[in-house]
């Protein structure tokens, strides 16, 4: 079988691929990472998130499904939940310096797969 020239999307996914390898335990699953690129998104838009809010966007699961990811996400260092000080039972989802990180080096990777 010939051997077609790889796309500039076919040299991102092969990065995003050897990512993957380095750390495997902090791998996120597909509906973890739908979650944390929708709470990056709205902090890169300036947009306040709630955990209650989150929790409500039917698109990536249930209630339940979605409270045990954002779970996962706090434990593998993503987003960290903060307390309203004028209201306490209302917490704001944050991204972490970890996922501003996982963020760069996905850039990093698609600019490295559009120069080729």
């Amino acid at each position: 079988m010939k051997a077609i020239k790889p796309s500039a999307y076919a040299r991102f996914l092969n990065a995003l691929d050897s990512l993957d390898r380095i750390s495997p335990s902090k791998k996120l699953d597909a509906i973890e990472q739908q979650l944390l690129n929708h709470i990056y998104l709205a902090s890169v838009n300036g947009e306040k998130l709630l955990v209650g809010d989150v929790i409500l966007l039917e698109q990536f699961g249930s209630q339940a499904t979605l409270h045990g990811r954002l779970k996962n996400l706090v434990g593998k260092g993503y987003i960290q939940l903060m307390d309203d000080k004028s209201d306490g039972r209302r917490k704001s989802v944050r991204v972490t310096n970890k996922a501003e990180k996982h963020y760069q080096l996905l850039s990093e990777c698609l600019t490295k797969a559009l120069n080729l």
